[in-house]
């Protein structure tokens, strides 16, 4: 190693010496930043050229008219938009609640020792990874068509996606409820609580901020979903709302393949302004579960 070499090893020795922190982890801290950046930069181009293609048709017509196939200008969205918050409402109500019991039976009463906890256990790990056609062909074969007969429905579309994404919620409720720290449960357990008290006042609040994170997630996941809904009835031009549980439906997903797939360059845009009305759906869920989990945090 030569003079000058060492000379200026000494000089960043005694520099990085001085701030306390090593030049690892300054380097490995900018990577994250640059990480972050990136996918920073990718979300807001994508953001700002869905806006600009589909700036025309972003008016009131979008969500106040109905789907046309000839008076494309006065075409609107409203059956799609309708339909989609029927579905993930209802997609919503029927996955979370069980979801979140099932991942506090799980982490917190099950015997991790029984082959039958390791069995669901393992079962709901490789149902997080099935394709989402499969589950398609299922609301098709069992709740369609098969024993349960419902048709092709919103509640079909509903139980067919809680199905898809229950396994996502339960293992993140289950991460949101292990990260909270033992101490809490010993010390309410110490103070004479039960163990469903435990649960419920103590695990359960704490672990919010994560279950609602992980649901918007699975949700989102959903709410975007076309493959499963082809199968399972979702026609690609209602023209009227839906009225109920046993009513014919489409969501803005297929709306959106439809649209785009026709010849007129009017219909793309219109996919387009369609687009950022679901984004706008997801930013509007996201929003909710940033505020539940900004509630809670400050409680614990």
């Amino acid at each position: 190693m030569t003079a000058d070499a060492t000379v200026i090893r000494a000089a960043v020795g005694r520099r990085l010496e001085g701030t306390g922190v090593p030049i690892r982890e300054r380097l490995f801290k900018l990577l994250l930043w640059t990480g972050v950046a990136v996918a920073f930069l990718f979300l807001v181009v994508l953001l700002v050229y869905v806006v600009q293609q589909g700036w025309d048709r972003l008016d009131s017509r979008l969500w106040e008219n109905q789907p046309s196939r000839r008076r494309v200008g006065i075409a609107g969205a409203q059956s799609a938009i309708l339909g989609t918050i029927w579905v993930i409402s209802l997609t919503a109500l029927f996955c979370l609640p069980t979801g979140i019991m099932a991942a506090i039976y799980l982490e917190e009463y099950a015997r991790p020792d029984l082959w039958l906890n390791r069995a669901i256990e393992l079962n709901i790990q490789n149902l997080a990874a099935v394709p989402s056609i499969v589950y398609g062909i299922l609301g098709l074969g069992m709740i369609a068509r098969g024993p349960l007969g419902l048709g092709f429905t919103v509640l079909t579309a509903a139980l067919t996606l809680s199905l898809l994404v229950l396994p996502i919620v339960i293992i993140a409720s289950r991460e949101a409820i292990r990260a909270v720290p033992n101490s809490i449960r010993l010390g309410s357990l110490a103070l004479g609580a039960t163990k469903w008290q435990t649960v419920r006042r103590q695990v359960l609040p704490a672990s919010i901020p994560g279950i609602a994170t992980g649901s918007i997630l699975a949700l989102s996941r959903a709410i975007g979903e076309a493959a499963p809904l082809l199968l399972i009835g979702a026609a690609g031009f209602i023209a009227f709302n839906p009225t109920g549980l046993d009513s014919r439906y489409t969501v803005l997903p297929i709306q959106i393949f439809n649209w785009v797939k026709a010849p007129q360059a009017e219909f793309t845009t219109l996919a387009w302004a369609a687009i950022v009305i679901l984004l706008a759906l997801l930013l509007l869920m996201n929003s909710v579960a940033i505020v539940l989990r900004n509630r809670y945090q400050k409680r614990w």
